[in-house]
């Protein structure tokens, strides 16, 4: 089962693969507070689907910054195997953002996305500046997500309104009678 929505994210420091330097990082979700954040879980490196993700949040790096939003990365692989991974797909290349190494299984565990065979589910979060989860979406393995989407519920979220299906930045909001 994933993390409630209005649960606080866990604290759980891992390594990370940070493209462009040479040595593991020691990320905690606690070191984003004060920002938003796009966690999102792949299932392994070396894979079909999963590059395809990391390139369309790429894509919209600058949007996501635009609203004050880091994305992180995770899988239950290793440092080693991510950095290997972005050093042999020209398709990574454009990646900048952290990958964590979730080698304990903890934070897939602590999210709910960590599968029997120790792979990660496509797991989503949003996480507000005060750490708080604010949306999550799980999908199987076989099925890459939709980035554009995870930024459109951000931009929702940020509004603090409510806001009708489809809404996009600069329709109206609801108001409550």
């Amino acid at each position: 089962m994933s993390i409630p929505v209005g649960s606080c994210a866990p604290e759980i420091t891992v390594e990370a693969y940070m493209p462009g330097m040479a040595e593991p990082a020691e990320i905690s979700l606690a070191d984003y507070r004060g920002s938003w954040i796009v966690l999102f879980f792949y299932p392994r490196d070396f894979t079909f689907v999963c590059p395809t993700e990391l390139v369309a949040f790429t894509g919209l790096a600058h949007e996501f910054a635009a609203e004050d939003a880091a994305i992180v990365a995770a899988s239950t692989d290793s440092y080693r195997s991510h950095r290997a991974w972005f050093e042999s797909d020209p398709m990574l290349g454009r990646v900048a953002f952290p990958i964590l190494a979730d080698t304990t299984h903890a934070l897939s565990e602590a999210f709910g996305v960590l599968v029997a065979d120790g792979s990660a589910l496509r797991g989503t979060f949003l996480i507000d500046p005060d750490g708080t989860v604010r949306a999550s979406t799980v999908v199987d393995q076989s099925v890459g997500r939709n980035a554009e989407e995870t930024l459109r519920t951000l931009q929702a979220l940020r509004t603090g309104e409510l806001c009708p299906a489809d809404w996009r930045p600069g329709a109206p909001t609801l108001k409550a009678a």
